[in-house]
């Protein structure tokens, strides 16, 4: 949800914005491509009187077929209301048109009166053109999750809706984490275009916290702060909440030193901890990206995918270790290969630059692979060797 200046301060634009992946609608084959539809209701209410209500038969549309097994963000529904400032009931629902599925919700929703002055909620977006005046609407494309991955989104596109008489030149903008600490704090200009001033702002990823934070804006010289949250996660098959939770995934990505220096780092300091960790960590500080942490969060989820039979979580089991600190062999031997019949399977891992050879055993033949005590042993110095290979 978000709010937007309508003409009077008696309205208040109300943006919905809804998304969900596409392997939850039944696709059939149409011609050479797939199509899907679904319906999505919405009714507004105060008490017992229905003061809005919407609903529409959206058709979907896709080239292949790995196109309808999308797990992430790939459907988006939105709608624009305009609602008096007040408190209503929002009650949702979607149904798939291809099968019995559906779902629904029903939430409180508090919708603010916005002065003549005021600045509209910051918007996530994938993409927008900017409003030039109070009695149009901006044509932009919302991101419902409100959700980007590190290592993989490098910005988050965040509309500035400014639109009306008075409005500011300059705003301030920041985040801060779930401890109210300012991890990233900006000043931009808003061009004028037409009645409008309002602007897209790109907001550094890196600069966020892992989990939930908040971005806000406030006009220069002003009080009234505009604000919304946005999660940085790892990856839908990472869900990460807080800084801490973040840092036991770093276990076999960096010395332990630098891991306990970002742990030792009280709120205040988080943010530059952060900061020269990663610094000193990008194996290419020429680039915006971070490689080093962008493959190690790759290897982790491959591992979970790859090794999930080996441990309850894949990434925990001794080859999931091994994966994840020191990435794919140069060379495995799997002596089930060479003697189908062996009861006690062995993989033996080569790891030429490392010098090193890791034995897993499977002794129950249901693929369960296990280092000796003294292969961790191996496991641990080479990941010791591993990680004194980062820059410096």
């Amino acid at each position: 949800m978000s709010f937007l200046r309508a003409p009077s301060p008696d309205t208040t634009l109300t943006l919905l914005a809804l998304s969900l992946p596409s392997r939850v609608l039944g696709f059939s084959r149409e011609g050479d491509r797939y199509a899907a539809s679904y319906t999505a209701r919405v009714e507004v209410r105060q008490g017992q009187t229905v003061v809005r209500s919407v609903e529409s038969v959206e058709q979907v549309r896709v080239p292949t077929f790995r196109e309808t097994t999308r797990t992430d963000e790939s459907i988006i529904w939105q709608q624009f209301l305009r609602l008096a400032p007040g408190r209503y009931t929002l009650a949702i629902a979607l149904r798939d048109g291809g099968s019995i599925r559906s779902s629904s919700e029903e939430v409180t929703l508090d919708v603010p009166r916005l002065s003549a002055t005021a600045l509209g909620s910051p918007v996530p977006v994938y993409e927008v053109i900017p409003r030039q005046s109070v009695d149009s609407l901006p044509r932009l494309l919302a991101r419902p999750r409100a959700t980007v991955v590190f290592g993989v989104d490098s910005l988050l596109p965040v509309y500035v809706d400014a639109v009306g008489a008075n409005l500011p030149e300059v705003v301030g903008v920041r985040v801060r984490d779930d401890a109210d600490v300012v991890l990233w704090d900006s000043t931009v200009t808003l061009p004028q275009r037409g009645a409008g001033r309002s602007v897209t702002v790109g907001v550094p990823v890196s600069r966020m916290g892992i989990g939930i934070n908040r971005v806000e804006v406030v006009p220069q010289g002003g009080r009234d702060t505009s604000r919304t949250r946005v999660l940085v996660s790892l990856g839908d098959d990472l869900p990460i909440a807080t800084f801490e939770e973040m840092l036991g995934y770093l276990r076999y990505f960096a010395a332990p030193e630098r891991v306990r220096e970002l742990q030792s780092a009280g709120p205040a300091q988080r943010a530059d901890a952060w900061t020269r960790f990663l610094k000193e960590t990008d194996p290419v500080p020429a680039t915006a990206e971070h490689e080093g942490l962008r493959d190690y969060f790759a290897r982790i989820r491959t591992a979970n995918a790859r090794y999930r039979d080996d441990a309850q979580v894949g990434w925990q089991s001794d080859r999931g270790i091994a994966f994840v600190a020191l990435g794919d062999p140069d060379n495995i031997t799997d002596t089930g290969l060479i003697d189908p019949n062996a009861r006690v399977r062995q993989q033996i891992w080569e790891y030429r630059e490392l010098r090193t050879q890791l034995v897993f055993v499977d002794q129950t033949g249901f693929g369960r692979w296990r280092l000796s005590a003294q292969g961790r042993v191996d496991l641990d110095a080479a990941i010791r060797r591993k990680q004194s290979m980062q820059p410096r």
